[in-house]
């Protein structure tokens, strides 16, 4: 899995395919891919990074819709619970996921400046947490992966002159 999120893209392609995959998603499993839903998703794919359930509620109450915490909240589960988008812990925000309808667990870069999320590949960083805890006599149940720094445009804005 090639790290997505920090490189320069079609951005409106990126939206268009990301939603045209969870909504095939969706039809294929059966379930309700609801305009709010999908409202959300889109926001979260528009900003390429970690939202809030109260920044999404702005954009809907911006866009002139009565938005209230529960409808951030539904939308935001349903789109973690099945793979849409992913959840921030240490931002406690979501972002789009890179990889709709791809079965992976990423490791997440979260730019601290800006809050821009990619998505990386977490292969060996997995294996290797999988050995410490095999050691450790540790069943691993639930891992996420993240690191905070700077991305590409922001290392660059806070490059010394």
């Amino acid at each position: 899995m090639d790290a997505k999120g920090f490189d320069d893209h079609d951005h409106a392609s990126c939206i268009k395919d990301g939603v045209a995959s969870a909504a095939a998603y969706c039809t294929e499993h059966g379930l309700q891919f609801t305009p709010q839903r999908r409202r959300v998703l889109e926001i979260l794919l528009r900003e390429h990074r970690a939202l809030g359930a109260y920044d999404i509620l702005d954009v809907l109450r911006e866009e002139g819709q009565t938005a209230q915490p529960p409808i951030a909240y539904r939308a935001l589960d349903f789109l973690v619970s099945n793979g849409f988008a992913h959840k921030i812990e240490r931002l406690n925000a979501f972002a789009a996921c890179a990889h709709i309808g791809e079965r992976h667990a990423p490791a997440f870069l979260i730019c601290r400046a800006c809050r821009a999320v990619a998505e990386a590949a977490a292969a060996p960083v997995r294996a290797a947490l999988g050995k410490a805890a095999q050691e450790a006599g540790f069943t691993v149940e639930r891992a996420v992966i993240e690191a905070e720094g700077l991305c590409p445009t922001c290392r660059q804005t806070e490059a010394p002159a």
